[in-house]
């Protein structure tokens, strides 16, 4: 199968790595997502494991589709019924963009008779009960050019199952766990959030350190097509679990507030690693680093939701003035403050574009 993982832009690379580490084949990154080949088992694998990709899609196939005829044709023409059995749900999503199809109801019913049509020739049915399991179709229309995709996982991949509260601004599972993989944390050094909120960035170092795969606990949308094998998820959870460390980490979060503190609690037990996380109130703006060496990842307020503009920078002068010197630390700050660096009073030693949500931001690295 040819199978895609759509992400946030620029994990593209990251989520390429996760892939290719599991062992899968002929991995290629484009913008927005990574395509790679595999059969179920890969399928399975890269759900549970991935830490960096929001979704795994089977990519039936890709043809033009300048009007509704030649959407209606395309979609007839791919092998639905490899994955959609006689009596499953086959519900449509989708998007369009810069294409002559503009309406996505209208896309969503040709794509729906197409399948349905489809299968009812294999089944020999005129009409599909549609009372099984849920196969969740989904098209993208872009420069009239349809792409047709089951979805494999349901419930995006970001959503771990852990978070059950957040604070006003949480951060993406994925794009913590991409900062987390960018600093190349292993869980041998001393790890610190200072502005930890409900404790994402923490709890995806823990689970890096563990190097326990971010789905072992959740459910997935292919759990209940009949065309996949129980046994294989059974077999990889297994693999999993067998693949764990168990060691001794030293990470440390800190928040002013103590009430989203007790959120980070809540959430790093959830996950199963609290024994691992030390959480305190603190005010970053009076944290000394230790002298030991370690890494600091950190998103903090960026002016725009949780203080104004000028307060941010007012918050980013003080902190330079705290931590600019302490060069045995690795320093990974996240914000969407053009004049970080000139607030901070010094200049990064390598910055990286990422997006927080909709928001376009900097990964500013310090080495």
């Amino acid at each position: 199968m040819t199978l895609c993982v759509p992400c946030l832009f620029g994990l593209e690379g990251l989520a390429a790595d996760e892939l290719k580490y599991m062992g899968c084949e002929n991995v290629r990154s484009e913008t927005g997502r990574v395509l790679f080949d595999g059969d179920e088992r890969a399928m399975v694998r890269a759900n549970l494991r991935l830490r960096t990709g929001e979704r795994v899609y089977i990519l039936l196939g890709e043809f033009p589709a300048p009007t509704f005829d030649a959407l209606f044709e395309g979609t007839k023409a791919l092998p639905w019924e490899q994955f959609i059995d006689y009596r499953a749900q086959f519900p449509v999503k989708g998007s369009t963009l810069d294409s002559t199809l503009k309406s996505i109801p209208d896309c969503q019913r040709i794509v729906k008779k197409a399948v349905a049509d489809r299968l009812g020739m294999k089944y020999r049915a005129d009409r599909l009960p549609e009372t099984g399991g849920l196969c969740q179709i989904r098209f993208a229309l872009m420069k009239d050019r349809a792409s047709l995709y089951l979805d494999t996982s349901g419930v995006s991949l970001h959503k771990r199952g852990w978070r059950a509260n957040s604070n006003e601004a949480p951060l993406r599972e994925t794009l913590a766990a991409a900062m987390v993989k960018l600093s190349r944390y292993k869980g041998r050094e001393l790890f610190l959030d200072p502005f930890c909120g409900s404790g994402t960035i923490a709890i995806e170092a823990a689970l890096a350190a563990m190097n326990r795969a971010p789905g072992i606990d959740r459910r997935f949308l292919a759990q209940q097509w009949v065309s996949i094998p129980r046994k294989l998820w059974e077999e990889e959870r297994e693999a999993a679990r067998a693949a764990e460390y168990h060691g001794e980490y030293q990470i440390f979060a800190s928040d002013i507030d103590p009430k989203t503190l007790e959120l980070a609690k809540e959430n790093a037990k959830k996950a199963g690693v609290d024994r691992y996380i030390t959480f305190s109130q603190a005010d970053a703006r009076q944290l000394t680093l230790p002298q030991e060496p370690g890494i600091l990842i950190t998103n903090p307020p960026y002016g725009d939701r949780l203080m104004d503009a000028h307060e941010a920078e007012q918050l980013y002068r003080a902190l330079g003035a705290r931590w600019k010197k302490e060069s045995q630390w690795k320093k990974y700050i996240l914000t969407s403050n053009l004049d970080f660096e000139h607030s901070f009073g010094a200049r990064a030693s390598k910055r990286r574009k990422l997006y927080n949500g909709m928001i376009q931001c900097q990964l500013y690295m310090y080495f």
